[in-house]
């Protein structure tokens, strides 16, 4: 894929009708969408990605995991599917199969090595979340997850603009103030786009000693609490600190031990329990 920054070419009016019906009909088929926000970088916003769609597919729900950080693609390397190669189907695209229910898709794949750089305007990265939104096979999901990158930029704004109906963001904090502060802004954002938020979720919130179990507030506590209360938003879990899933991480390995009987999983299974309690209920 060139990293080129011209402008798109200009389609005729009735192509432009094709793709807006074959986009919002590809878009019906999905039951649910989360995007993955968070105001600042560091937070570990695409392990929280991945771990909510292996944690939904464990629940026995049809996911599919969409990374649009076009500067950073990360999922590739979380999901341990680095090297793996698209498949087309006539015009259509095939995402990359996980196992237990989950597809994977990210600009990442269409990359010839991890050290080209993706130097786009907005235009491009816009037509390319368009494109993966309208061209890749989902087929029908209970619930596609997408991986936005930090901050309130293109990709962020585009998908919202795309994705359709029943999306809802999901917010990802730190417990220190510091990220707070910018996932005010991030929820601010979702207020001026129409976006509902489905909840915080405050991410590396505390250590559980693997020896003696006790929990240990590496970074203080209860931030996320406190903005989710803030900010009239519902928080929807803390996850902890989790060695195992670092070890993953660096390993090229899935984040969540298989199993599910870690902190970090069995904290995930327990977000994951109240989404599906949200939206069983309506």
């Amino acid at each position: 894929m060139s990293s080129s920054s011209h402008d798109l070419p200009m389609i005729d009016q009735s192509e432009q009708q094709r793709e807006e019906k074959m986009l919002a009909d590809r878009m019906d088929q999905i039951g649910h969408k989360l995007l993955v926000l968070s105001g600042k970088g560091g937070v570990g916003k695409s392990t929280v990605a991945a771990s909510l769609a292996i944690a939904l597919a464990r629940a026995g729900k049809k996911v599919g995991l969409l990374d649009i950080d076009v500067h950073g693609p990360s999922i590739p390397g979380i999901m341990g599917l680095v090297g793996q190669q698209l498949s087309l189907l006539g015009e259509e695209i095939l995402p990359v199969g996980f196992k237990d229910g989950l597809a994977v898709m990210s600009i990442g794949f269409l990359l010839p090595s991890g050290r080209e750089p993706v130097i786009w305007r907005g235009p491009r990265k816009y037509s390319l979340i368009r494109q993966f939104l309208k061209d890749v096979m989902w087929g029908q999901l209970d619930y596609l997850v997408v991986d936005s990158p930090p901050g309130t930029g293109d990709e962020p704004l585009s998908v919202t603009q795309l994705i359709g109906p029943r999306a809802e963001a999901i917010v990802v904090t730190t417990p220190q103030q510091v990220a707070v502060a910018d996932v005010r802004r991030c929820i601010s954002f979702c207020e001026a786009v129409s976006l509902p938020i489905r909840g915080i979720l405050e991410n590396m919130s505390g250590l559980v000693c693997p020896k003696c179990g006790e929990h240990i507030d590496l970074f203080k506590s209860g931030g996320g609490k406190a903005l989710a209360e803030e900010m009239n938003v519902p928080l929807l879990g803390s996850i902890p600190i989790d060695p195992d899933v670092v070890t993953a991480g660096d390993a090229g390995a899935p984040p969540l031990d298989p199993d599910g009987q870690g902190p970090a999983a069995r904290a995930f299974a327990a977000v994951v329990k109240t989404i599906l309690a949200a939206h069983e209920a309506k």
